[in-house]
């Protein structure tokens, strides 16, 4: 009765009413919350789904037209009309092939007006199609109605997944046979997986046939009836799979989708919002299930939020209906609390006393390892620095034989000049001798610009930082890496813009990193039809921007990423610790610079960026 009294309420009925208004305000609350929630539940689904319709289009119109160039090809048309013998034949199997390769489909094939397979790009695989029999295909019934072909199924030779494309192959107005290209779309389902959503795509019979939830392939939402499970077994579109039923039940219907409830695999029953997006040129249902669960969650917690308030703002009055009773204690507690105030103010001070001589010595203790501290970064200083000019060391040994050549070209041209002065001199030609004296002299300037550039190259740098020209920096690499550029037949092509554009760097490690990034670039093109390095320079906006492009095989996109990690590399044991790009990175970092990589459609691409020199001098 005590209890109640404190509360405010006197009887039973006062705590039945303010529950009631409190089941009441919660209720109004929680149906509030899940309406605005499902909404945006919905838009985000409405985003998302359209994405993954728009890649799903993208992936099927990327191959769409090339059934129908390959049809216009006049060698299948002339294969038609006389097909010739087994070389002929094999000879065609080669140029599907190739087709295939190069537009990275999973199969190309050729069709009589039967239906057999006269040539397919996978003639020398284990299972190929040539000989095979796809008459009852849909895609190919419709290729000879003169129409596009358009089917998605498990292949019956390679029960894999695929989207066939047919075009009919014609002289003049007669259908000769079908050019058929098969695509994977395996890789669909690996890109969205990743996704809190369940994307998945169902056929006209209502089969999913692609989904991120894998334990739902080959499965119907829904019952399908005898005939059409029998339709589907008959056309051999998913042969070796049983057509089995998911259980759903449809709650609710919004007009931006339907809550539905699905039993998984542990009888479990999940809900979903279920939106619907048609494909009519695939003739595809593209459904995306979006777990309504997240949005329980912060139902609960705005009813927990509600109710908290509720109960506060009840507490609250409670608290200010007691208030004259609690001024009235406090005067008789007064001189309890401060006696004490009085004991805890003594053991206070004697505490801080305490506290004070822990923190001197913690402060003693921070001082010494501040000390120790700036010996460690003053070692790992000197130790970058040695780890600098050893990968220097490390360029010097690389190019040495190809300096070793460079220099042994002038040393015999020079000895062949003296040997024609020698003789000329003793026919007293002399015009003819001079001549061959010049080109002595000249030999031995380009012998000494090149030790002068290496011997710049190797010798230790400081960290100072200083104006210098950008192309005279691009020369003096160039000039180090000529023998390679040269005995590789490397093109290199330069656009500086302005051609006086200044840096401000430390010009011997600023050499380094781009004698690094070439050499990179050098190795990556050993292998390559086209070797050309591409290096452009330009000024905006305040920042200088360098790009270093070479036409190599690029870099995949697992590598990427770790790149500039200490010890990664790609090239084969022996040519390489994996360092050259981490000291690049930590030189262009220390400079206040950057650099990016990324894989171009050929090679692989530099980007350098850091603040230009005019802008930094001005506020130098």
């Amino acid at each position: 009765m005590q209890s109640a009294q404190f509360l405010g309420l006197r009887s039973i009925t006062g705590w039945i009413t303010v529950l009631a208004l409190a089941a009441l305000v919660l209720f109004g609350v929680s149906t509030i919350t899940y309406e605005r929630g499902i909404t945006k539940l919905s838009r985000e689904g409405d985003i998302r789904l359209e994405l993954f319709v728009t890649y799903l289009r993208g992936v099927l119109e990327k191959y769409e037209s090339l059934p129908e160039l390959l049809a216009r090809d006049k060698q299948l048309v002339n294969f038609f009309l006389n097909p010739g013998g087994r070389e002929r034949i094999e000879a065609l199997n080669r140029y599907l092939e190739t087709i295939n390769d190069i537009s990275n489909a999973a199969d190309t094939y050729l069709m009589d007006k039967d239906g057999l397979t006269i040539a397919a790009s996978n003639w020398q695989e284990e299972h190929p199609f040539v000989g095979r029999n796809f008459s009852y295909r849909p895609y190919f019934k419709q290729a000879m109605k003169g129409h596009l072909g358009r089917y998605f199924a498990l292949g019956t030779t390679s029960i894999k997944r695929g989207y066939y494309f047919a075009y009919p192959v014609r002289r003049d107005n007669e259908i000769l046979g079908a050019v058929v290209i098969k695509i994977n779309i395996d890789n669909v389902e690996k890109k969205w997986g990743d996704h809190d959503e369940i994307f998945l795509v169902t056929d006209p019979d209502n089969v999913i046939f692609i989904t991120t939830h894998s334990d739902w392939r080959y499965k119907t939402l829904g019952r399908v009836t005898p005939l059409t499970e029998d339709l589907i077994r008959k056309s051999k579109r998913y042969p070796n799979s049983d057509i089995v039923a998911i259980d759903y039940t449809r709650v609710k219907n919004y007009d931006f989708g339907s809550i539905i409830n699905l039993q998984d695999q542990n009888n479990q029953q999940k809900t979903f919002l279920q939106q619907v997006h048609y494909m009519d040129e695939a003739g595809w249902n593209v459904q995306i299930l979006s777990n309504i669960s997240p949005l329980r969650q912060t139902i609960i917690g705005v009813n927990i939020l509600v109710a908290t308030g509720f109960l506060f703002s009840y507490l609250l009055l409670v608290l200010l209906r007691q208030r004259r009773q609690r001024l009235s204690e406090l005067k008789r507690f007064e001189d309890h609390a401060r006696r004490v105030l009085q004991e805890a103010n003594e053991k206070l001070e004697t505490r801080v006393g305490e506290r004070t001589r822990e923190l001197v010595e913690t402060n003693e203790k921070l001082l010494r390892e501040i000390h120790d501290r700036k010996n460690t970064e003053a070692i790992l200083k000197r130790t970058r620095s040695e780890l600098i000019h050893a990968a220097k060391m490390a360029t010097l040994g690389q190019m040495s034989a190809g300096i070793n050549h460079e220099l042994n070209q002038p040393l015999a041209a020079i000895r062949s000049y003296a040997d024609n002065a020698r003789q000329l001199l003793a026919k007293e030609r002399i015009d003819e001798a001079d001549w061959n004296m010049t080109q002595i002299g000249e030999l031995t300037d380009r012998m000494a610009q090149l030790g002068i550039q290496l011997k710049e190259f190797s010798r230790k740098s400081s960290d100072n930082l200083d104006i210098v020209s950008f192309r005279g920096i691009i020369d003096g690499a160039l000039e180090i890496l000529s023998p390679g550029i040269r005995k590789n037949k490397i093109v290199v092509v330069m656009k500086i813009v302005p051609e006086n554009l200044e840096i401000f760097v430390n010009q011997l490690l600023f050499q380094q990193v781009i004698i690094n990034l070439i050499s990179n670039g050098m190795q990556a093109m050993e292998n390559s039809d086209t070797k050309e390095l591409i290096i452009e320079a330009c000024e905006k906006e305040n920042r200088v921007f360098i790009i270093i492009q070479d036409s190599g095989n690029g870099i995949t996109a697992e590598n990427i990423s770790r790149v500039f990690e200490p010890f990664f590399t790609t090239k084969p044991a022996g040519q390489g610790l994996g360092l050259g790009l981490t000291i690049t990175e930590r030189i262009l970092k220390e400079m206040n610079g950057d650099i990016t990589i990324e894989s171009c459609e050929r090679g692989a691409r530099f980007l350098i960026t850091f603040p230009a020199a005019v802008s930094i001098h001005g506020h130098g």
